[in-house]
């Protein structure tokens, strides 16, 4: 009998440990604050990160932008979860609280292997991006709901209303060069690997650097597709409504030259988009701009790695450099 309640507890252990391994993983487990507030119906999850047993201090914000992936914010392994930043947020943690919201309609919190290689997430009966994402990923549907939630971070107590900053990088940077123009609350911006004059014209910029003068065409005939119908959203890939969204008149050279708040442009000078943000630059000297402040990164690409033998070396990772010169901007314009 004592064998026999042995066996019994001994099945209940496994039993809860098994349980407790099935439950799901929250942005808690993680260290983080899930967030909550109603826009246009939806339910806009947002996460925070802070210096421990400072949750609730009041500090500067620092909300971070999604690039062009449907990734969750929190991806984690049998190893625990990756960076939320691609740089050291040691030195963030402890003057800011670092915010990043959801992308609509993709987990907050999901283990890699629900996820693609690239860890995008995709509605596994459709094998396709949610239907709520696909609907929202266009560049004036991210700059409103942006706009809704740092007016929501105003009124928490836990925030210096008075020092929000937003960084997007890539696709985020054209969410934040908006911002930028209609800032709100916003002190300033980061704008990093952008595309100034628009994505289309980005894309065929790489096309002719990468001597693919086939790829260009191609891509002029599709934007003929995309000016015929810029609405339209099959929700597969780059959508009309996305591309359209992201190549319109009001690009965001057109947007700096609105603005008034201070600005962080950084790029490497080998990414596609270079000779580009070059041109912005000088266009912001020939209107007589200050609030801008430009970086160009020698013999980087688009996520600041070096070369090696002309091929890209992820162990050339330059992101720690690029936020070192940033913070130090960002002190420069209290």
């Amino acid at each position: 009998m004592p064998h026999l309640r042995l066996f019994s507890l001994l099945l209940l252990l496994l039993a809860g440990a098994l349980a407790a391994r099935a439950q799901p993983k929250t942005p808690a487990d993680f260290g983080y604050r899930h967030l909550t507030m109603r826009y246009q119906g939806d339910t806009v999850n947002i996460l925070v990160l802070s210096k421990k047993g400072e949750e609730l201090k009041r500090k500067p914000v620092f909300l971070f932008v999604q690039g062009s992936m449907p990734q969750p914010v929190i991806m984690y392994d049998e190893k625990g979860a990756f960076p939320l930043l691609p740089f050291d947020t040691d030195t963030l943690l402890t003057r800011y609280h670092l915010v990043e919201i959801s992308k609509p309609g993709i987990p907050v919190v999901a283990h890699t292997r629900t996820l693609t290689p690239s860890y995008a997430y995709l509605d596994p009966k459709t094998g396709q991006v949610p239907l709520a994402y696909c609907q929202r990923n266009y560049l004036e549907y991210y700059v409103a709901r942006d706009a809704a939630v740092l007016r929501y971070l105003t009124h928490q107590p836990w925030v210096r209303a008075d020092d929000i900053t937003a960084m997007g990088h890539s696709e985020g940077s054209n969410v934040v060069a908006r911002l930028a123009r209609h800032p709100g609350p916003l002190r300033r911006v980061v704008y990093l690997s952008g595309s100034p004059l628009g994505r289309m014209l980005t894309v065929i910029s790489g096309n002719r650097q990468e001597a693919d003068s086939a790829g260009a065409e191609n891509n002029f005939a599709y934007w003929k597709q995309v000016v015929a119908s810029p609405k339209e959203n099959n929700c597969l890939g780059d959508t009309h409504l996305l591309v359209s969204s992201l190549s319109s008149t009001q690009t965001p050279l057109d947007d700096f030259l609105h603005s008034k708040i201070p600005v962080f442009v950084g790029y490497g000078t080998r990414d596609r988009s270079a000779l580009l943000e070059d041109y912005m630059r000088l266009e912001m000297i020939r209107a007589g701009k200050t609030n801008l402040t430009f970086r160009a990164y020698p013999e980087l690409e688009h996520n600041f790695m070096g070369f090696t033998n002309g091929v890209v070396d992820q162990k050339k990772w330059n992101w720690d450099r690029v936020a070192h010169d940033f913070f130090t901007w960002m002190k420069s314009t209290k």
